[in-house]
């Protein structure tokens, strides 16, 4: 039986290097959807991703041959934004000490603060040694390039060990994600909750009635009603609201989504007297809703919370989904019986003092999100824990 052929790794600095087939082979069919090769190039290529943007793809891919066997979508960042791990207080730590921070490697979805893993492998590939591969290829990346640390944004759990192994430091974060219990209806979820709190959202969901908004999911077939300037337009509605807000994606992001991408995209509108006044741009795997792009043209109460939050949750259960991830932040949610769960990130730095400062402080945090997990969630209101 001859050896097997050796592994060859090589950098890429766009997604379309890799054909979509040889990428998508890679991704586990469970697996959350922004991770294909369909959204990556959407991103890329309609100028949302790109150097203009501190957006330089750096892909970390394994060959056998000529076949792919592992891959990593990185890039080199010139900035922190539209990583949702945020380290502004380390790039400020580096700069009083006299340290360059930027540029930094990361290896992440960028604009999604969704768990996945990080590193795909082929099956029939020892996925640990694959890994390890490609975090210290990471490594030597960085070092070679004279960059100050790697990042690894919202890997999986299954994926912290290797990462430890590596020398790379874990941080916590909490998101407040919804599950499904086993619920037959929406009121057997608003069942779960005590009174008080079960009133106020029922309060909210007969706003709409009462203010003659319907909202509905749109997907499929339906999705022709969408077209990309309206998505655009509802994305930067919310964009602009924020005096930090930066117009990140462009209207071709979601034009390619539409006319590439529409098996993982749905869209919730909310109409009122025939006009659409609210809608959010999500995406959807086979057990997961991933809530995304909220916008609104109109201001109404509870507009939001219908759209982002009721809607899609009612459409999980009658669908069966198991989990409605509706993107970072918001403790609004936790009120609403969305969970806290716990995100991570691994962090390694090439300079010794600044790889100490951060490890003592992540230590802290840690301690922190850890306590605070318990008081979280008893701010869901549930009657009990299921």
């Amino acid at each position: 039986m001859s050896a097997p052929l050796p592994t060859t790794l090589r950098l890429l600095q766009s997604i379309t290097d890799v054909p979509a087939p040889a990428w998508d082979a890679l991704v586990d069919p469970g697996s959350v959807p922004f991770l294909e090769w369909g959204f990556l190039a959407a991103l890329e290529e309609s100028g949302s991703v790109v150097p203009e943007r501190g957006w330089h793809p750096r892909h970390l891919t394994l060959w056998r041959g000529s076949r792919l066997i592992a891959a990593a979508p990185a890039y080199l960042k010139d900035d922190s934004h539209g990583e949702f791990v945020f380290d502004a207080a380390w790039a400020t730590l580096a700069e009083r000490a006299g340290l360059r921070y930027y540029p930094k490697l990361v290896l992440g979805v960028p604009f999604t603060p969704a768990t996945g893993r990080r590193v795909l492998v082929a099956p029939g590939e020892h996925a640990p040694t694959r890994e390890a591969e490609l975090y210290n290829a990471a490594l030597e990346y960085a070092r070679a390039e004279g960059l100050s640390s790697v990042h690894v944004l919202f890997p999986t759990p299954e994926e912290l060990p290797v990462l430890e192994a590596q020398g790379y430091a874990l941080r916590l974060g909490v998101q407040y994600l919804w599950r499904n219990a086993g619920y037959r209806t929406f009121e057997d979820f608003l069942g779960r909750f005590r009174s008080k709190r079960r009133h106020q959202l029922q309060h909210e969901r007969r706003a709409m009635e009462a203010q003659g908004i319907s909202v509905r999911t749109l997907r499929g077939d339906a999705l022709a009603e969408v077209d990309a300037a309206c998505a655009h337009q509802l994305y930067v509605s919310t964009v602009d609201r924020y005096p930090w807000g930066v117009r990140s994606l462009t209207e071709d992001f979601f034009a390619r989504l539409l006319a590439g991408f529409r098996h993982r995209c749905e869209f919730v509108e909310a109409r009122r007297e025939g006009r659409r006044v609210a809608g959010a741009f999500n995406f959807t795997g086979p057990s997961t809703l991933y809530g995304r792009y909220w916008g609104a043209l109109e201001e109404h109460p509870f507009l939001h919370f219908n759209v982002c939050l009721y809607h899609p949750v009612e459409d999980c259960i009658a669908r069966g989904l198991q989990r409605f991830e509706p993107g970072a932040g918001g403790e609004h949610k936790l009120t609403r019986g969305f969970e806290p769960h716990l995100t991570y990130s691994a962090h390694l730095f090439l300079h010794p003092g600044l790889d100490r400062a951060v490890r003592g402080f992540l230590a802290h945090e840690r301690a922190a999100v850890e306590s605070g997990l318990p008081l979280w969630w008893a701010e869901t209101g549930f009657k009990e824990r299921v």
